[in-house]
């Protein structure tokens, strides 16, 4: 057998492991010659810039760094990060002595870190980033990712107990889930204080608000998970709170769907919204969120009010277009599936939404890299090989449970009464690719089935022995572990399974998670998670020049096959439909105990029906949750129906493009040049003179957009024409509230006000010379077709919409520069990625919405991690 081989750290891949994952030295007064160091080259407070390199002479505290480049840098050493560990040999060591510290004897010791550290060789196991960088580094760093802690007690003494559990948690690191629903509505009697509550989405903001102070105050950004239950008064405003610009802007938001939801929707029923009655004797000492229990116990429920469930449902998937909030978690269903239903139910999920867990309960994860599991060969998986690994990475988590500190005892009694662990996967996308099989193909399903049934059963077989040698987790129930929805599927195509369990137990409640893996995966140099690669080329600016640069499988395949196109099973994510991804997350899902972190990425003139059909599928599918993200959505552009009403409804003055159509119709209607320049008269005292200067804009405008790829995302301009020269620009790049979105509007406007205001002459001339050439981070394309900003591109549009040209082929990647006529109709292009956003850690525009989470392709930061 022959699997891929161990290679060195470098480039991006060493930078990651050094700056997040080996061990630090906290002195660097400890810095000499010849040290291999991260060293600021960039010190910018929102946006630092790091690289490694090597000390070649040191002066008191002046330090001269030769950069992997060959460059030598001058810096002090409080710019320096020196590491304990240099190399991923020296990381294994570590991680595989301390998980195997906890063994029983010197004999299992010995024995376990050889077996740890043979998991750990070539990253066949790659830890959760908190294990890696925590495992005997420290007793204060917890090695667990992320935390559910109970709903709020309701009363102001329980918002603010829960507020400082999220602190802490976020100060060490960890992400926390919380579910709101425990807190009453807004409006409702405060009875204490003879006054009325400002509802759970109000608390909400308290939460995300604080969690923006950990954001900016520490090294780590904190992550935040809000839900709210379907029977809750406040859910509509919890539904459309993103729309109100900063109410709650540091928290990914869900709603729990139950099945009795569902079932309303799709037999269009009412539904009512609901809250315990809080005058009950028993309220503050039995309300917790449940409403199960509540009603279960006989206690009184408060009808608030009655809704179509169908209009429910619809504003949840028209935010969800917009904006790709809030996801969706089938509560309800994942309590039914989940193994811990007799005794500790499922409130909330972690802010990737990949763990669903109980009040208190932790996320514990590690990620197999399948990448590494290629028979050439036999042109296979090496099946024997991944068993024995499943079988040692299972050990080496439930191992962790036991070597972290806990810094609640509430999390350590949870936690070691259930031994919940989350073993996943990455490098699925390479593994597919080097098997010939195209993600999101029927066949690809067939295997996805096969692949993750065989790691479901080694996973609790492996579990089973553990359980043998040393005791199943205390709240096992051998008669009801096994009813839960999870284990009757798995033991129906598995006998052997339930018969190890019946008569070994099981160790661990849950074992199974696909968590995101964005900074690990990125550091490994394969694809992350469950996803398939986002791109295989882009384009990277260095000291060297402008070069185009390949994922390493497809640059295999280039270097083999010069000159031929990458075959059809080298797919992308914008390359599979929506329904591919919900297809392959579902057949994932089936042999998964907890859940996935997965985004369906949909193209820009995905329309809010088809969102609710990708919806309601997830939900057949038997997904536990499910979050889209539809290229380039925008927050408040008008929605349609579908695209038959887009058609009918498009003015003949309007761009032939759906998304410049739509912000062309928002902006033009209200006019913002019309009414600067008014206030501006009004200021100045000039009227006059702006009325005679200033060309006003007419009802109906006719014009061009040009569709032109740039460094920053695709770029849609939109000309329209003034007396026979261009009077007005908008340009729109990315998401609405992104940063690029943002700048690109204000230069459209600048740009039209300029246009419009005073003589014009020689002025659309006098504009293409300035922006034209500006240059930045990177660019696109080459020669002609070279587009150095979306200020380059503009000037771009500008020249053809003088010209009056139409380019009739333009290659890759500026394929998609297009002149647009309203009259004329036009085929339907493919879509391009243009979710880019900046990222907080490296500045560049390469923010990515991927694994249910924004994670940055360039630098691998990760907003979950």
């Amino acid at each position: 057998m022959k699997t891929a081989q161990k290679k060195k750290l470098e480039g991006l891949s060493e930078k990651i492991f050094l700056d997040r994952y080996a061990m630090k030295d906290a002195d660097t007064n400890n810095t000499k010659v010849g040290d291999v160091v991260l060293v600021l080259t960039k010190d910018d407070p929102k946006f630092p810039a790091k690289e490694v390199g090597e000390v070649v002479e040191r002066s008191g505290r002046q330090v001269k760094v030769k950069l992997r480049s060959g460059e030598i840098v001058d810096s002090e050493i409080e710019k320096l990060t020196l590491t304990v560990e240099k190399t991923p040999e020296q990381l294994w060591n570590r991680l595989a002595k301390a998980m195997a510290s906890v063994e029983a004897t010197p004999e299992k010791k010995k024995e376990w870190t050889e077996k740890f550290r043979y998991v750990l060789e070539d990253w066949k196991l790659v830890p959760g980033g908190r294990i890696a960088a925590g495992a005997d580094a420290s007793d204060e760093l917890t090695l667990f990712n992320c935390y559910v802690i109970p709903s709020p007690k309701d009363s102001r003494g329980g918002i603010m107990e829960t507020l400082s559990q999220m602190t802490e948690i976020m100060s060490r690191g960890g992400g926390v889930g919380i579910n709101l629903s425990s807190l009453r509505p807004r409006r409702a009697l405060v009875k204490g204080v003879n006054g009325s509550s400002s509802g759970a989405v109000s608390w909400g903001g308290l939460f995300s608000y604080t969690t923006g102070l950990i954001e900016q105050g520490g090294s780590r950004r904190g992550a935040l998970m809000l839900m709210i239950d379907d029977w809750h008064p406040d859910l509509m405003n919890f539904i459309t709170v993103k729309s109100t610009m900063g109410q709650v802007t540091n928290a990914n938001l869900s709603v729990c769907v139950s099945n009795g939801f569902m079932k309303a929707v799709k037999e269009d029923l009412d539904w009512d919204l609901v809250f315990p009655d809080t005058e009950d004797p028993d309220y503050n000492a039995v309300w917790d969120g449940n409403m199960a229990k509540w009603k279960g116990l006989g206690k009184p429920v408060k009808h608030f009010r009655t809704v179509k469930a169908r209009e429910v449902w619809h504003t949840i998937i028209e935010s969800a277009w917009k904006s790709a909030e809030p996801g969706v978690v089938f509560m309800e269903y994942y309590n039914q599936m989940s193994n811990s239903w007799y005794f500790n139910p499922i409130i909330c999920t972690n802010p990737c939404g990949e763990q669903g867990l109980p009040a208190w309960g932790v996320c514990n994860l590690s990620a197999i890299n399948l990448s590494k599991f290629y028979d050439e060969e036999k042109h296979d998986v090496a099946w024997e090989e991944l068993a024995k690994v499943v079988h040692y990475s299972v050990r080496f988590l439930d191992n962790v449970i036991d070597k972290t500190p806990y810094h609640f005892p509430e999390n350590e009694a949870n936690q070691k009464n259930e031994r919940r662990i989350g073993l996943g996967s990455m490098g699925l996308a390479e593994l597919m690719i080097r098997l010939g099989i195209r993600y999101g193909s029927a066949e690809s399903l067939k295997f996805l089935d096969k692949l993750y049934g065989f790691i479901a059963r080694e996973s609790y077989l492996a579990s089973a022995d553990i359980a043998a040698e040393k005791g199943s987790f205390p709240m096992y129930d051998p008669d009801k572990f096994l009813l839960s929805g999870f284990m009757k599927n798995l033991v129906s195509e598995y006998p052997e399974v339930g018969a190890a369990i019946k008569k070994k137990g099981v160790r661990n409640v849950t074992i199974l998670t696909q968590a995101p893996t964005g900074s690990t995966g990125t550091m490994v140099d394969t694809s992350t998670g469950i996803e398939p690669y986002f791109a295989f080329e882009y384009y990277r600016q260095s000291r060297l020049g402008f070069d185009k640069q390949y994922v390493p499988i497809a640059q295999e395949w280039q270097d083999q096959h010069p000159g031929e196109p990458l075959p059809d099973y080298y797919v992308t994510s914008m390359d599979l439909s929506a329904e591919d991804h919900i297809r392959v997350q579902a057949a994932i899902q089936r042999w998964v105990d907890s859940s996935i972190s997965k985004t369906a990425n949909c193209p820009n003139d995905f329309t809010v029906n088809e969102t609710k059909d990708l919806y309601e599928l997830a939900f057949d599918l038997g997904c536990k949750g499910v979050t889209i993200y539809r290229d380039g959505s925008r927050d408040t552009q008008v929605l349609q129906l579908d695209k038959k009403d887009k058609e009918e409804k498009k003015d003949a003055s309007a761009p032939a493009d759906d998304s410049a159509e739509q912000a062309t119709a928002s902006s033009a209607e209200s006019d913002p040049f019309e009414k600067l320049t008014g206030s501006l008269a009004v200021n100045n005292n000039e009227s006059s003179v702006i009325d005679t200067e200033y060309r006003k804009r007419p009802q109906v405008l006719r014009g061009s957009t040009y569709k032109i790829n740039t460094p920053l995302g695709m770029a849609y301009i939109t000309i329209n024409d003034l007396n026979g020269t261009p009077g007005e620009i908008f340009l729109n790049v990315g998401k609405a509230g992104s940063d690029v979105f943002a700048m690109a509007e204000a230069l459209g406007r600048v740009c039209s006000l300029f246009l419009r205001y005073g003589d014009h002459g020689n002025k659309v001339n006098l504009l293409i010379k300035h922006l034209k050439g500006i240059g930045g981070s990177g660019a696109i394309g080459f020669g002609a077709n070279r587009v150095e900003s979306i200020a380059d591109a503009l000037a771009k549009a500008l020249e053809m919409h003088m010209e009056g040209h139409q380019p009739q082929h333009i290659p890759a990647p500026v394929q998609a520069v297009q002149v647009s006529d309203p009259t004329v109709s036009h085929e339907p292009t493919k879509a391009v990625p243009t979710s880019t956003d900046l990222c907080p850690s490296c500045g560049s525009a390469s923010l990515i919405n991927s694994e249910g989470c924004k994670n940055c392709a360039n630098c691998g930061y990760s907003r979950c991690s």
